[in-house]
């Protein structure tokens, strides 16, 4: 059952995540709506430029965190990490007990499901902490304290990718970050699910969703990737992977710090640093 969302925030966190283990996990219960192949663009990116950290972690262990109502999304990451790194531990976590039986008969040796929250219940710190349409579901203003829970778990190396996407995986959005900050804004599209690529506007992270207003950084990304669409449609005649790689080439020359390059866009992805779509201060923002 979905409860009512609890607000939190810093201070809560906090106390509430050094004394998970001997009581309530840290977090609300949440509708828990999944798909299968759902998450398969973020996996593609965690096996794709993400893989060295998996390669090089000294324990690979990986948590899916709030994978849902079904366990799918946990079984597919574990079958795409092992081909990466065979050894992986992946650790499905939900704060809803029910949700973590009906799991447990998937479970075997790389793959084990857990009750918890934020505090991630598991013995070690997670190489890669994955969470989709999580934290969508909280208030803005408590996504720092959450990040920082998480950010706080992780090794040296690690990552956690918050993202959201929409119900079959074709338009998605992440935010990833180290244990020290956000790095990254990614967009990864299916071509033909959209007629202008801020469409995915309606599925930027909780972070960013609500920034989406002029003179906010995100709004101005979202309207610079119209603008170079727009003017790749000459490329058009050669299909929409190409204008995409197109547009991806005049965002860069346009001078946003896009990472990656022709590998990664060709896949409808693409990658800036968060610094250049962070949300500004509420007291700094334009009309």
């Amino acid at each position: 059952m979905v409860q009512k969302a609890e607000r939190v925030n810093a201070p809560q966190l906090s106390g509430r995540a050094s004394s998970a283990r001997q009581g309530r996990p840290v977090g609300n219960v949440t509708r828990g709506t999944t798909n299968p192949n759902r998450m398969r663009r973020v996996d593609r990116w965690l096996t794709g430029p993400q893989a060295w950290r998996l390669r090089s972690a000294t324990d690979p262990l990986v948590v899916d965190l709030g994978y849902g109502a079904t366990p799918a999304t946990a079984v597919e990451l574990y079958g795409r990490l092992a081909v990466i790194r065979p050894d992986v531990q992946v650790c499905g976590i939900e704060i809803e007990p029910e949700r973590v039986r009906t799991a447990l008969p998937l479970q075997r040796p790389g793959l084990t499901f857990h009750v918890g929250g934020f505090e991630l219940p598991v013995p070690g710190r997670p190489v890669l902490v994955r969470a989709f349409n999580v934290l969508r579901q909280y208030e803005e203003a408590d996504v720092p304290g959450i990040w920082r829970v998480v950010q706080d778990r992780l090794p040296r190396g690690g990552l956690f990718v918050d993202g959201t996407c929409d119900e079959i995986g074709r338009r998605v959005t992440w935010v990833a970050l180290d244990r020290e900050r956000p790095l990254s804004l990614s967009i990864s599209l299916r071509f033909g699910s959209f007629e202008l690529p801020s469409d995915v506007a309606e599925r930027l992270p909780k972070a960013l969703i609500h920034r989406n207003v002029p003179g906010e950084p995100v709004h101005a990304f979202m309207q610079a990737m119209d603008r170079a669409w727009l003017e790749s449609a000459p490329l058009a005649s050669f299909g929409k992977r190409q204008r995409w790689v197109g547009m991806c080439r005049g965002l860069r020359a346009a001078g946003w710090p896009v990472q990656d390059g022709p590998g990664r866009w060709r896949l409808g992805e693409l990658t800036v640093d968060w610094d250049a779509v962070s949300p500004l201060p509420r007291d700094h923002q334009g009309p």
